[in-house]
């Protein structure tokens, strides 16, 4: 089995050397680099060809935030898990936003920060659906008016069935659990999930999730079809 090339952003070098021996540990993860700060990452990715980076939010010069825009503007895009030391943090927000994967607190356990870099290598997103929910309700706070005009905008371009799919997505759902629900394969799903990631220019399922909330479509299915 080819192992998981990983690279380490983190001002704080203890941070980093931790992180290091912890993944080092790991038969199936190759820590590939380590930067120090956001601006660095570009360079590293081009050298070390990272499947996942686990990033820092806050550093000094170029923060994670915009070093994951730039990181998933790319062709070859690795996927990206945000470092952060809060739950539901406006800054955790706008890196999911940017693309990042999903996110992992620092004082997560080791063995729940290998499973997140292995999850994501495998495409699935880091956010339990408890967690979704939390960033939800966190980005309620302004994702009303102008954004939900232009998240409505973007949905007009699914069909019913791809809707339903991010509405599930929303939700938190797996793909497992969203094929029992609409009745339909696994398969089906991914396929699903593709198309709406397609049509709407979006990263990944948590992107997809972010949407269908500023859309309001979580609300709208929870009152009924016509939203009361």
């Amino acid at each position: 089995m080819t192992a998981i090339r990983l690279l380490l952003v983190d001002d704080d070098p203890l941070v980093r050397a931790g992180l290091s021996f912890m993944m080092g540990g790991a038969d199936d993860i190759e820590v590939v680099g380590e930067a120090g700060d956001g601006g660095e990452a570009e360079a590293l990715v081009d050298r070390t060809r990272p499947d996942v980076v686990l990033m820092d939010i806050r550093m000094p010069t170029v923060d994670g935030i915009t070093a994951t825009e730039l990181l998933r503007a790319r062709e070859d895009a690795p996927q990206v898990v945000v470092l952060t030391t809060f739950h539901a943090d406006e800054q955790v927000l706008r890196a999911l936003r940017a693309g990042a994967a999903g996110f992992v607190l620092k004082d997560t356990p080791p063995a729940e920060i290998l499973d997140a870099v292995r999850r994501v290598a495998a495409g699935d997103p880091v956010l339990s659906p408890a967690v979704t929910r939390q960033l939800m309700r966190h980005a309620a706070g302004g994702a009303a008016g102008t954004r939900r005009a232009r998240a409505r905008e973007r949905i007009a371009l699914l069909n019913d069935r791809e809707r339903e799919v991010a509405v599930a997505v929303g939700r938190g759902l797996a793909n497992a659990e969203i094929a029992a629900e609409l009745f339909m394969s696994v398969a089906t799903v991914k396929t699903h999930v593709s198309h709406v990631l397609s049509r709407l220019g979006l990263n990944n399922r948590v992107q997809i999730a972010l949407l269908a909330h500023d859309a309001g479509l979580l609300e709208e299915q929870a009152g009924g079809p016509d939203g009361h």
